[in-house]
């Protein structure tokens, strides 16, 4: 299953924000599960979501999220950037990596979204 291929949900970032917001901060636990599987559809080796609720493993977690992220959406290669980037301020990480998904996200994903 998380090797299968999956369709990349555009997502609205406001709204990503609004719902954390909120949600005191379950929805960004949600959109970081959702944001991994899609990383993973796209060739990332993010582990399993159980790991964020797990102390110093979270930190792997993070570590392994922007490696994918990295190599896989931004095709930046710096993943000690992203993870710095994440750990200092880490507010601002949704923003870009729903941005940088939202480029890439197909279509399909797009028609699916106004049709539901």
């Amino acid at each position: 299953m998380e090797n299968e291929k999956r369709v990349i949900k555009k997502r609205n970032l406001a709204a990503v924000y609004i719902l954390g917001i909120i949600t005191f901060g379950i929805y960004f636990l949600y959109w970081l599960i959702s944001t991994k599987n899609d990383i993973n559809s796209l060739g990332g080796k993010v582990p399993t979501g159980w790991l964020l609720i797990i102390p110093i493993a979270n930190i792997y977690w993070v570590y392994k999220y922007c490696e994918g992220f990295s190599e896989n959406v931004k095709k930046d290669n710096n993943t000690l950037l992203w993870f710095i980037v994440y750990v200092l301020i880490g507010i601002i990480m949704p923003a870009i990596v729903q941005s940088e998904l939202n480029k890439i996200a197909t279509p399909e994903a797009a028609a699916a979204e106004v049709t539901s």
